[in-house]
């Protein structure tokens, strides 16, 4: 079975986990999905089946939302409730200044991504170091953060959204409100991606492969037997000529094309829709 789809995947589950539930509930072999969600968050969950698993470096995932309630004053090395160590008893904020806190991490951020994460070291993910009690030092990060938007402050909880480019870990964003308004310690005690790019979950049906790229178009002119049976493709033969990477139409199926010095060459033959 060739899938491409947006599952929703619930809290208190791994994603590797609900992936092998979703094999079993589809019957199928060969799956993959796009974008990992830990344990502790819940959302959508970009799945592929069969040959669309390597479709996923092509889709439209690009900005991400998420919505999060972070826990002002709870202190934990995970930066959610899977570790909390203490809690601060605090003074309610003025909504005012949680909004000025929230609005300010809008824009480009450098900041240090959170010792329990999925980033390596060594060839060592982050989180498995820190479980095992060894110290853990990252490199500051990169994000853009196109929106912040507060949804709610019921002391000591503030809910709020954030739309951000890939990689960006929430988690820290959750903490660096918390030092905006003074403090040492914030946790998150709720995450859910509600999606990815274009991505929202619909009850998990068939996505059209097409409209999901994230690349343009381009025609060849020459043969199509020649696209079909995945031949060398003469540059001539293309309309747009331009280095860069296109998907084909060949109606039933596509096939995605890299430009570059001057030839052609297949990224992927022929992908049913």
């Amino acid at each position: 079975m060739n899938r491409l789809f947006v599952a929703y995947k619930p809290a208190g589950i791994g994603s590797n986990l609900f992936l092998s539930k979703l094999k079993r509930k589809y019957q199928v072999k060969k799956a993959g999905f796009s974008g990992t969600l830990d344990p502790f968050a819940k959302g959508v969950l970009v799945i592929g089946f069969g040959s669309h698993t390597k479709l996923f470096r092509f889709l439209n995932k690009t900005p991400k939302t998420y919505r999060a309630t972070l826990w002002l004053g709870a202190k934990s090395d995970s930066l959610d409730t899977e570790m909390i160590e203490d809690v601060k008893m605090l003074k309610e904020f003025q909504q005012e200044d949680i909004l000025a806190a929230v609005k300010s991490l809008e824009g480009e951020l450098e900041y240090e991504p959170p010792i329990f994460s999925a980033k390596k070291i060594d060839g060592q993910r982050a989180y498995d170091l820190a479980r095992a009690g060894k110290e853990v030092v990252l490199n500051k990060i990169h994000s853009t953060i196109y929106e912040m938007k507060l949804l709610h402050y019921c002391h000591p909880f503030v809910t709020f959204e954030a739309t951000v480019s890939e990689g960006t870990y929430i988690r820290s964003l959750g903490l660096l409100i918390a030092k905006k308004l003074g403090l040492e310690a914030g946790s998150l005690s709720a995450l859910e991606r509600l999606c990815e790019g274009q991505f929202v979950y619909e009850d998990e049906k068939a996505l059209d492969i097409k409209s999901s790229l994230n690349i343009p178009q381009n025609y060849y002119l020459g043969d199509q037997e020649n696209v079909k049976f995945g031949r060398v493709l003469a540059l001539d033969d293309l309309k747009v000529q331009e280095e860069g990477t296109y998907f084909l139409d060949n109606g039933d199926n596509i096939s995605i094309i890299t430009i570059a010095d001057g030839a052609v060459t297949y990224e992927l033959g022929r992908i049913a829709c």
